[in-house]
């Protein structure tokens, strides 16, 4: 990018626009998952997303709009034949299919840098070119945070050690905690995730191997490694890891980030547990979300027309900046994520090991 120039063309704008996404998109994590919406202008800011209950589900909780027949007692297999058992020249009655609209409105987000024309003339380092950078980092930073804690209010939670809420978890990850967790997604036929974004500044898809994603801290790593069976992703077999990934457990695979972080001495008190808090304490709580497919969805920040960038170099006066001393870099953007099923995911709360 040829930062010396005053002009404000149409190319350069597009030009702009390519490397805030290009700098994005390497430090997503879980923005590159989920169901990706590619949402155009003039759409409204309200984004709804449709699904239909399956036969004799119930609108009760994320288990029963999931399972097929799930108010049923008993042999619930005996009771559904009968259901369907049929008799000769009889009719039976019409039944109808219920939908289940999840809503959510968009919001608009920006960031904004300024420099002077002597910055931009003068200095010894491409300050601007730098800013364009920040610029791409941020918007990757603000849109994960924006998806983590919309996910982090999943229904479908599981709390480690003998803790029943975030504040009296008093234990760590364990085989037993993800098994616990995969016993729900399936029985609520939630599927694992086979595909996601690519990592490029267009909107498409990737296909992956199949499994339940885990998100999680990068300080979450070497309880992860010490899980039985853990398998790297140096030693796969095939296929492609995904970025961050650093391996799998059985139906799991896992993908860490700084940038999904704990609350510090959010938990119980430390006792004999071995696990680590921030003042010597309470435990660190730690947040992993375990996600199957089109458990949730987002509008995808990809692709030209969902960024619309600042660039004002100096040399640009107006009435505000009668010389035209001053210059900015920014973007503002519009996002949107909600969880679709809260079946076909889970939100664990856990503590993390004290390394020795």
């Amino acid at each position: 990018m040829t930062m010396h120039t005053f002009a404000l063309t149409p190319g350069r704008i597009n030009k702009f626009k390519g490397q805030i996404l290009s700098h994005a998109v390497p430090a997503e994590v879980l923005g590159k998952t989920g169901r990706q919406v590619k949402y155009d202008k003039h759409n409204s800011d309200t984004y709804v997303a449709r699904r239909f209950l399956p036969y004799g589900a119930a609108s009760t909780n994320s288990s029963t709009l999931n399972q097929f027949f799930s108010a049923g007692t008993g042999n619930r297999d005996v009771a559904i034949v009968q259901a369907h058992a049929t008799q000769e020249g009889v009719t039976g009655t019409p039944e109808s299919i219920t939908p289940v609209d999840v809503t959510v409105i968009q919001q608009q987000y920006s960031c904004l840098y300024g420099f002077t024309d002597k910055t931009f003339n003068m200095y010894e380092d491409d300050i601007p070119g730098e800013m364009v950078k920040q610029v791409g980092e941020r918007v990757t930073f603000v849109n994960e945070m924006i998806i983590y804690g919309a996910l982090r209010a999943c229904t479908n939670a599981y709390f480690g050690g003998t803790g029943t809420t975030v504040a009296t978890v008093n234990g760590g990850l364990t085989l037993g905690f993800l098994r616990k967790i995969a016993k729900s997604l399936k029985a609520n036929h939630g599927k694992p995730v086979n595909s996601m974004l690519k990592a490029s500044p267009n909107y498409g898809t990737s296909p992956l191997k199949a499994g339940f994603n885990v998100y999680c801290h990068t300080d979450l790593e070497p309880d992860i490694m010490d899980l039985p069976n853990f398998v790297g992703v140096e030693a796969y077999a095939s296929g492609s890891p995904q970025p961050n990934e650093i391996g799998k457990v059985e139906n799991f695979r896992f993908i860490t980030s700084p940038d999904l972080p704990a609350i510090q001495d959010g938990g119980a008190a430390i006792g004999a547990t071995g696990l680590y808090s921030t003042t010597g304490t309470n435990l660190d709580v730690y947040t992993i979300i375990v996600v199957a497919q089109d458990a949730y969805s987002q509008v995808a920040v990809r692709g030209m027309d969902v960024i619309d960038p600042t660039w004002l170099p100096p040399g640009i006066k107006s009435k505000s900046d009668p010389h035209g001393q001053r210059g900015y870099a920014g973007a503002i953007w519009w996002k949107a994520v909600m969880i679709e099923n809260n079946g076909w995911m889970a939100v664990g709360s856990v503590g993390s090991k004290t390394l020795s």
